[in-house]
């Protein structure tokens, strides 16, 4: 289909099939002369309090290919243009013996998919993931840990099968100008995805769904060859001569490595004090800190869709808040936000907490809530690749004690947080575990604290009602981001001091979610085929 046109607009009571007759119009042509069509993206347009689906549709003309190029040119529209499919650069396999089956360490999004590259591509690799599969996870997590409070330190909501993805809102959202964005969205299709997400703007799956899209993934890499481990825990590293050359696992023998994808994600704090010490250069990065807000879904709905709030074909709204340069000099924004969604508890540690938000496909919890962040610059501590780990534990370990203990989380009204008062009445939120009225500014660094209370105050300049007595602040959301980076080479993505050693994702500061960490691990799967010649 080689002409894009966009910005095209449908009433919600106008059916999609309308979209042939505005095509036609926008190019000034009959409409029997399209050949075919499909919708590339589909958007909602809430400005100007008039709610429209916002379209941009791929078709072909009978004419062909040359009229179609003359027509684009004679309208001169920057939104009709011609389109040029985009793929993904083949790589040639290199020619260097591989001396061991490729390892990926870590089984969440970057791992998956580097893994999945190479298998398809012959290489049969071996995944250490430290957790379990999905569905011992599933059970830990649910019937252990939301019902009895018995919380398991390798198998939870970050740690496991699909890693920290697993049980999120699936959000697939991503600015990464990567031509292997499709290619990506293509594999979640083929193995359970609904086919929306390779349309709509913002494309979730859902945290219902994801479990079974994980197991599909981890079959397809098995019965292809690869091999993936569960409970096998990485603890150490041995480096030899500038290379590396064997993973020392818990309660197992060491086990001797070639290439090795090191996907941990950006929990695995044990895992960076272990490449610490055996010398892998990390280095600190700033991350984003900050609490959880949760609101009444109706509430969100009736800001971004006015009278229009309750119409059957609208989905649950979403926002997205950017308060520029508040108190500090800081930007605080939001984060995650999940429509329709629960705040869980993210934490990998027991007597630990931390917040995060997932949502089902359905997204009708009745609950909105999003992450309010910012970010806290190197600087503020010390600079040590390890002092930003150090910082998180200690909140996320104030959080379990302000809680006062079995996992409850502490909470505060927005309008009692800006008016720093404590918080009284019954409150219903959507965490699992229990709430406990608290002073959530003793969870944050001063210099956050005071940029969130600003914050707060413009938003709901914005919105109404977003700081009021009916919004709920959850604290600490400490892992919108990693605070260390593993330094790697650009173009062969090795460790420059440690070779064989490819640092990929989240968790070593490329990425920051689903589809990026996944390109990042393809990527990394890419420069080992590039190098090494399949094993015969």
């Amino acid at each position: 289909m080689p002409l894009l046109l966009r910005n095209l607009a449908l009433d919600l009571d106008e059916p999609e099939d309308e979209l042939l007759e505005r095509a036609a119009s926008r190019l000034r042509i009959p409409r029997k002369q399209i050949r075919v069509y499909g919708v590339a993206r589909r958007a909602i347009d809430a400005r100007r309090s008039r709610v429209r689906f916002a379209y941009s549709v791929e078709l072909s003309l009978h004419d062909g290919p040359e009229y179609e190029q003359a027509l684009v040119q004679r309208l001169n529209r920057s939104d009709v243009t011609l389109l040029r499919h985009q793929s993904p650069p083949p790589v040639e396999p290199g020619t260097e013996p591989l001396p061991h089956a490729p390892v990926v360490v870590g089984f969440g999004p970057a791992g998956m998919f580097s893994a999945l590259a190479l298998t398809e591509a012959g290489y049969r690799p071996t995944v250490l993931e430290r957790g379990p599969d999905v569905a011992t996870r599933t059970h830990d997590i649910v019937s252990d840990y939301y019902r009895r409070g018995q919380f398991h330190p390798e198998s939870n909501l970050l740690f496991g099968e699909g890693g920290a993805g697993t049980y999120s809102d699936g959000k697939l959202y991503t600015r990464v100008g990567d031509v292997r964005c499709e290619q990506v969205l293509q594999t979640l299709v083929r193995h359970g995805a609904k086919p929306q997400i390779l349309i709509d703007s913002h494309p979730h799956i859902g945290s219902d769904r994801l479990p079974s899209i994980c197991r599909r993934i981890r079959r397809r890499i098995e019965g292809l060859g690869g091999r993936v481990l569960f409970g096998h825990h990485v603890v150490g590293l041995t480096i030899r001569d500038g290379s590396l050359v064997s993973l020392s696992v818990a309660g197992r023998s060491p086990i001797d490595v070639g290439p090795t994808i090191l996907a941990i994600g950006h929990s695995a704090r044990d895992t960076y004090r272990a490449l610490h010490d055996a010398g892998v250069p990390l280095t600190a990065k700033p991350f984003q800190l900050g609490l959880r807000v949760e609101h009444a879904q109706e509430q969100v709905d009736r800001w971004q869709y006015g009278r229009h709030c309750g119409h059957p074909r609208l989905p649950s709204a979403y926002y997205r808040l950017v308060a520029k340069g508040v108190a500090g000099g800081l930007d605080v924004y939001s984060f995650c936000m999940c429509p329709g969604g629960m705040v869980l508890p993210a934490h990998e540690a027991p007597e630990a907490l931390s917040v995060n938000g997932a949502s089902n496909s359905r997204r009708d919890s009745g609950f909105a809530n999003s992450g309010l962040v910012a970010t806290l610059d190197t600087a503020h501590f010390g600079n040590d690749p390890l002092q930003g780990v150090a910082l998180q534990e200690r909140l996320e370990r104030a959080a379990f004690d302000l809680g006062g203990g079995h996992y409850r989380v502490p909470i505060q009204r927005a309008a009692d947080f800006v008016a720093g008062r404590l918080s009284r009445g019954t409150m219903t939120t959507s965490y699992p575990l229990g709430t406990v009225w608290a002073d959530v500014h003793r969870l944050l660094p001063a210099e956050i604290d005071k940029a969130l209370v600003a914050a707060l105050g413009t938003f709901d300049a914005a919105m109404r009602g977003f700081a009021g007595p009916d919004a709920v602040l959850f604290g600490p959301e400490s892992r919108a981001s990693g605070p260390v980076r593993i330094l790697r080479e650009p173009h062969s993505m090795q460790s420059p001091a440690v070779a064989c050693l490819y640092p990929v994702g989240e968790g070593a500061g490329y990425a920051g979610g689903i589809v990026s960490a996944a390109i990042d691990g393809v990527r990394a799967a890419e420069a080992v085929i590039a190098r090494y010649r399949p094993p015969d």
